[in-house]
This record gives C-alpha cells, sequence and structure tokens, in this order.
C-alpha cells in the first residue's frame, strides 16, 4: 500500500517542549504551534488514507520538503531559488520538521513511528510551501534489495593472517612512537 499527501503552508519543526507552572508543580508541554501543525499534518493524512487501515508493518517514507522563498530577497535571488541555485540553509531544521510530521502520522497512518526504516528527505525552495509525503510499504526489505548472491565477490575468502579484519582488508593500528 502507499499512501501520498500533501501538508499545505510553510513547514514547521517541532517545538521544544516548554516548561510550566501549576501551582507548585512544573510541568512540560508542547508549544500550541507545534500542536496545530501535528493536528494539521493528520487532517491531510486522515483524507489521504480514506478509511484504510494503518501501515502495522516497516514502511519507507519520502519527505520533499518546500519552503518559502523570502518576499525581501532580490527578484533575481528569488529566481536563483527557485532554480535550485540557492539552497535553504536557514530554520526550519530539516530533523525537526522530521519530528513534527512523524509525530503527526502517529496514530493515524502508522501506529508509532518506530516503523520507520527507510526515509529519503529534500529541503527546497518552491513557489508553493508545503511538505510533500509518500510513504509505502517495505513488506519484506531483504526481498526489495538484491539478492545476496550479488555480494559473493566482495567478502574476500576466509584467511588465517592474524593481523587481518573480519573483512580480511584493513590490518590493526601499529603504535607509532612520536620523537619529540
Amino acid at each position: 500500500m502507499t499512501v501520498c499527501f500533501t501538508v499545505p503552508g510553510q513547514p514547521q519543526g517541532k517545538g521544544r517542549p516548554r516548561v510550566g507552572k501549576i501551582g507548585q508543580h512544573a510541568r512540560l508541554y508542547t508549544p500550541a504551534a507545534t500542536v496545530a501543525y501535528e493536528g494539521l499534518v493528520a487532517h491531510a493524512a486522515q483524507q489521504a488514507m480514506a478509511g484504510r487501515p494503518m501501515f502495522e508493518q516497516a514502511v519507507a517514507v519520502n519527505l520533499f520538503i518546500d519552503c518559502q522563498v523570502p518576499a525581501s530577497w532580490s527578484a533575481k535571488k528569488q529566481r536563483m531559488a527557485l532554480a535550485g541555485e540557492v539552497l535553504p540553509t536557514t530554520k526550519p531544521d530539516i530533523d525537526n520538521v522530521v519530528k513534527a510530521i512523524f509525530d503527526g502520522l502517529n496514530g493515524v497512518l502508522w501506529r508509532d513511528d518506530v516503523l520507520v526504516v527507510d526515509c529519503r528527505l529534500r529541503k527546497r525552495y518552491a513557489a508553493t510551501p508545503r511538505v510533500r509525503v509518500e510513504v509505502w510499504s517495505v513488506v519484506d526489505p531483504v526481498a526489495t534489495e538484491l539478492p545476496l548472491e550479488t555480494f559473493a565477490d566482495l567478502v574476500p575468502p576466509a584467511s588465517n593472517d592474524a593481523e587481518a579484519d573480519v573483512f580480511g582488508t584493513i590490518p590493526p593500528r601499529r603504535q607509532v612512537e612520536h620523537s619529540r
């Protein structure tokens, strides 16, 4: 099964937990902006699922994070950004966007984001800010890769050489005397 959907709007990273005081007790809470964004992610995923059951086995994910080009930039720099010549090396951090997306998908698309075994990410500028998400089942990861026999010529024959490592290629470090 494959599910593809788009989360509209400027990508947001997962905010750090905040500490609030209730009476004499301190309590951690998730910032309201993060909760709202995770809700938007969950809504988009729920529409894409269209009543299908959640993923229960290993999944792979592609995330295409399309950031808004700053309006304060010159027209030339904006064109360069849209052409991929200028890359978004600013907030939000790509790992925080992944956390926000994955946490928003918990309980909607999959039971928990621990099911993600492969993930490809791309962050670029685009005319329309959004996050495009593709998720598919990885039923048998070994079967989707090359057969093990393909790699047989890469594994060296067994060696009795005491200085060879497990693969017979790298000798152990030797003590080097340093002159002073």
